[in-house]
This record gives C-alpha cells, structure tokens and sequence, in this order.
C-alpha cells in the first residue's frame, strides 16, 4: 500500500467515524484510522495480484487416487457490505500423470482467492478454476462452509448461521462415489487418508 492509499483510508474512516455520529479524536479513536488503514492492507493483500504463482509442481511417480486438503481456515471481506465472513474450504483432486502441488501451496491459494472483496460462491470457483490453470488434473472438488457478518450483524441477525458451497469438476462431477468418498474425508476435519 502507497503512503498516498494509507492516507486516503485514513482520511475516509475519520469521515465514516464522523458521519455515524463519533468523535474521531476522542481517545480511544485517535489512532483508529490508522489501524484501519494497516488492517485494510492485509485484509486485502491480494488486490492487484491478477495471477496466483506461488507454487511449485512436482512429477512424482503416485499411484494416488485423491490429494485432500481439508478444513483450510479463511477470512473474507463481502462485498456487498464490507463485513468478514470467515470458515474453512476444503480441496481435493486427483493427479494426472503424476503431476502434484505442493501441499502448502493450497492454502495460499485460498488466500489468493479471499483476501478481496468477495462473495463465498467466487471463492469456491476460484479456487477450482486456478488448480484446473495449474494441475490440470483427473478432477477437482472444493467445498467452502463459511458464517458471514452480513447476516449476523444486520439484516436477518441470524447468529450462527453457516453458508456451504462446492463446486466439483471432472471425475467428482461424474461420479457420485468418488464425490461422497471426498465428503467422508473432509467431514468435520476428520480425513480418513
């Protein structure tokens, strides 16, 4: 982040303070803009990067049928309200011609994918367009459960409430076995690998 963005935040919380009827320099706001202003800066790490390119492939001689990664926590900001929805995703595909990711490199994706202003329905399919761009692979299966502060702070204040959503492609999209073998694995972070 510029020193010009930094101060064009700070300057547009003090006005948001302001107009919600606060007094931005009472003590305890004083340096609030500010902390926005830093916050916003990671919240948002991903903006301006068009390309996920932090990661390394390896060609490994696998007899495996499935890679899981499950239950990878996240955070978000909708973009509809500029609230946080935070919750886990879970992935897995199954290699081609022995082409892997390396594992790590799955949970930056996802962080790729949500440190933007987003809705958890693009999440979901990002994460499965990328790795297809990547792997190229027999099939992918991505599941995202998340709760979202829209819902719970305002409008229908349902505290609590959990959104799921899943995109599956290639093998998973064609046979319900091998999807329902993907549920098992990821349900509640228990992965029977």
């Amino acid at each position: 982040m510029t020193d010009e963005q930094q101060q064009t935040i700070e300057k547009a919380v003090r006005q948001i303070l302001t107009a919600v009827g606060e007094n931005p320099d009472r003590p305890g706001l004083v340096e609030t803009p500010g902390r926005v202003a830093r916050a916003y800066q990671e919240i948002f790490s991903s903006l301006g990067e068009t390309e996920f390119t932090d990661y390394k492939l390896f060609h490994e001689e696998t007899n495996a049928d499935m890679v899981v990664v499950a239950q990878i926590p996240f955070y978000s900001m909708c973009e509809h309200h500029l609230l946080p929805f935070f919750g886990h995703v879970s992935v897995g595909y199954i290699p081609t011609d022995g082409t892997i990711i390396g594992l790590s490199k799955i949970p930056r994706l996802v962080d790729f994918v949500s440190h933007k202003p987003t809705v958890q329905e693009n999440i979901t399919t990002a994460i499965s367009s990328e790795l297809e761009k990547i792997l190229k692979p027999a099939g992918i299966a991505v599941n995202v459960t998340a709760r979202h502060m829209c819902m719970e702070m305002r409008g229908v204040n349902k505290t609590g409430s959990v959104t799921h959503t899943a995109t599956y492609t290639g093998a998973f999209k064609n046979d319900a076995a091998l999807r329902q073998e993907f549920l098992m694995r990821t349900a509640n972070g228990n992965v029977n690998l």
